[in-house]
């Protein structure tokens, strides 16, 4: 029986997803802070019971998770200590020196997650070929021990300078501490992040070494409940980069963690794009605390090596703890639907960034909060059907949303008109957001598919993209949970990165093809524990610039034994993608290579075959919902759908309402939609769109 199950914590509710063959059974529970894997398991059992399958039945067991981010934001982790090169424990301190914001006085960064007096140097010094200026002082790391034990540490970050071309000074203090600190987590950056930049290397080290422990514990700890359970599957964990790795490597590794849900969310646009034909897609995610925004490109979304957690200022680039490991590139904004409104100092209608999460929640929840959320408005406009909410797992009470709302004292407390206000404040935020990355990476909008998926995203798809111009909106089946379901279509892959500088007119090339294929095998020993015995596929990524100039850009090469004149090919692939990020002319300058990534992959979604539009017919109404249009201000009659009912082939003109367990999509007086022969829900803009 080839059954599989996703699962993913976000920060409002934990989603869960069953696939049996082509049936699959989902869920939504609010997620458990106290013990994050007690609504997981709860899911499971409540999913293995409705699709009548044992554990022993299922597969696979996919899952994201946001503890290793929730530790870091929050500083949840363990006591930490540093060990680095003597003179440089200010590193984490004294950042980049740079300032993102100007004209801010009173700005404040992120305190580094080691207090100073715990950030301990030890003589040794390495040059940037990897020459030992000063071997290590053993006596010291001895001493440095010593100290941390008395301290109490449990887990401590070894970064030495330069410990990314030559790793001997680590790996001995490493073992020193093992030999003085027996149990004691340790995290190199030589294996956690061997890439030049101190700043961003010190950081990511010492970020997977405060959440290590926690981390550990807690999948060994999820590993055996489900084992209890009668499960005999491999258990595997989202990667922030998009693909999927083992417990062991997970554990070792948890600041790859960070993003495991959105990446997970984008996986699953990804396949939807690829299956819809889609070549330029935005991709919206809304949960209850966030909303996450993608571009996708022919199948494939836009990468980064680069993300912050833990912003002092939450959306200004710069204020958080850099942590230099691949992720999805996306904005993540704080517009979900648990987003507070209020009344801001000047009197102003205001939503965001701070949710109310599951504990207590929006207030229609009824567990103790009493602050208007995105989703109180939602209901206020008559959106949300509370018989349908969640599947009918949480009980509703729109008349505390009513209350909540009139509570503001905005416009005569009328709870109507401030439900229009946060709808239109978070859709212009979200708008906004995606217009601003848009920008940042040189692309347009309004010629893009928009798909949204994620609880809350279906609720706003519509008015969002009426914002941006783009006239045609897919509502994959699973919307409500389609990080769980990306979790599913993911590849077991891993990226390996080293940095060895050269200039491409006097490059080393054996030393190159050394180093590129101990990457490989490293990469490749990973996903073989994850994917043993599938085919593999390896994809090569250089990272170069202009000699003198302050950043590298990317480009892909092919996964081969280089000679010397694959060297042109490396210097078209630069200029290419040079002339792509920059619009422009190629410099008459050297061009240094500086940092290489490698990533080994097995498995993954494949395009669908297309398969013929069924017939089009008119979709049956279940009743009518009287709704609020924020653009007009009305209420009106919105037909009302059951999408379980809905056949491929149906087609329907807004206003309407399509409810499911998870989510209900909101259609528009100026959309029209169809069923399409994989069961998604296509809305187009009445201009293109079918009219009746």
């Amino acid at each position: 029986m080839n059954a599989k199950i996703g699962a993913d914590i976000g920060g409002t509710f934990t989603d869960v997803v069953l696939e049996v063959g082509e049936r699959r059974h989902s869920t939504k529970l609010l997620t458990t802070y106290d013990a994050p894997e007690r609504a997981l398991l709860d899911g499971v059992s409540l999913l293995l019971a409705e699709a009548g399958i044992a554990p022993q039945d299922v597969s696979l067991v996919v899952h994201g998770t946001t503890l290793a981010t929730n530790a870091l934001i929050e500083r949840r982790g363990v006591k930490l200590a540093m060990l680095t090169t003597e003179g440089f424990r200010d590193a984490l301190a004294l950042g980049t020196e740079s300032r993102f914001d100007q004209y801010d006085i009173g700005m404040e960064k992120p305190e580094p997650l080691v207090p100073r007096r715990l950030r301990l140097g030890v003589p040794e010094r390495l040059d940037a070929l990897g020459n030992v200026l000063l071997p290590l002082d053993e006596d010291a790391v001895r001493a440095a021990a010593a100290t941390l034990r008395a301290e109490g540490v449990q887990s401590v970050a070894v970064a030495f300078l330069h410990s990314y071309v030559n790793d001997a000074h680590e790996r001995r203090a490493a073992q020193i501490l093992r030999e003085e600190m027996p149990g004691v987590s340790l995290s190199l950056s030589c294996e956690v992040s061997p890439e030049m930049r101190e700043y961003e290397r010190f950081s990511t080290t010492t970020a997977n070494a405060y959440v290590q422990p926690l981390v550990d514990a807690y999948l060994r700890r999820l590993e055996g409940r489900l084992q209890e359970m009668g499960f005999a599957c491999p258990l595997y964990l989202m990667l922030s980069s998009g693909g999927l790795t083992t417990v062991d490597t997970a554990a070792r590794f948890p600041v790859r963690l960070v993003e495991s849900g959105p990446a997970g969310g984008a996986i699953f646009a990804a396949s939807v794009a690829s299956e819809c034909s889609a070549a330029r897609v935005l991709a919206l995610d809304v949960g209850g605390t966030t909303a996450k925004i993608c571009l996708i490109d022919d199948g494939a979304p836009q990468t980064s090596q680069v993300f912050e957690v833990g912003r002092a200022h939450r959306f200004r680039k710069g204020s958080g703890l850099p942590l230099r490991i691949p992720v999805v590139e996306m904005v993540e904004i704080g517009a979900g639907g648990g987003s507070i409104a209020s009344v801001d100092s000047a009197g102003r209608l205001a939503v965001g960034p701070h949710s109310a999460g599951s504990e207590p929640g929006p207030a229609a929840y009824g567990r103790g909060g009493t602050r208007p959320t995105v989703t109180d408005a939602d209901i206020t406009l008559g959106r949300i059907d509370p018989a349908r909410f969640a599947g009918g797992k949480v009980t509703l009470l729109p008349e505390n949303s009513q209350a909540a709302l009139a509570g503001l004292g905005l416009w005569g407390g009328d709870a109507q008109t401030l439900a229009i206000g946060v709808s239109e404040i978070v859709d212009e935020t979200m708008a906004s957001a995606a217009r601003v990355h848009a920008v940042e990476q040189g692309k347009t909008l309004d010629e893009r598919t928009l798909i949204a998926f994620g609880g809350a995203a279906p609720l706003h798809a519509v008015s969002f993209a009426e914002k941006l111009g783009i006239g045609t909106v897919i509502v994959p089946s699973g919307a409500g949970v389609g990080s769980a379901v990306g979790f599913l279509r993911a590849p077991v892959a891993y990226e390996v990165a080293r940095s060895l500088t050269m200039r491409l007119d006097q490059a080393d090339v054996p030393r190159l093809n050394a180093l590129l294929h101990e990457m490989a095998d490293e990469a490749r020993e990973l996903v073989s524990a994850g994917a043993p015995g599938a085919a593999q596929t390896e994809k090569r990524v250089c990272l170069a610039r202009y000699q003198g100039q302050g950043y590298e850009i990317p480009f892909e090469f092919p996964a081969c034994v280089l000679g010397e004149e694959d060297l042109a090919v490396l210097r078209d692939g630069f200029e290419q993608a040079y002339r792509a990020q920059y619009g422009g002319m190629v410099l008459d300058l050297p061009i240094e290579m500086l940092t290489w990534r490698v990533t080994v992959s097995a498995g993954g979604f494949a395009s669908a075959a297309s398969t013929q539009a069924p017939p089009a017919r008119i979709a049956q109404s279940v009743g009518t919902r009287r709704v609020v249009d924020p653009a007009s201000g009305e209420a009106m009659d919105f037909a009302l759908y059951a999408r379980e009912d809905m056949q491929p082939g149906d087609h329907f003109c807004g206003p309407a309402l399509v409810a499911e367990r998870e989510t209900t999509t909101v259609v528009s007086p100026r959309f029209d939609g169809r069923m399409d022969q994989r069961g998604y829900l296509v809305l187009t803009r009445r201009e293109e769109g079918l009219g009746q």
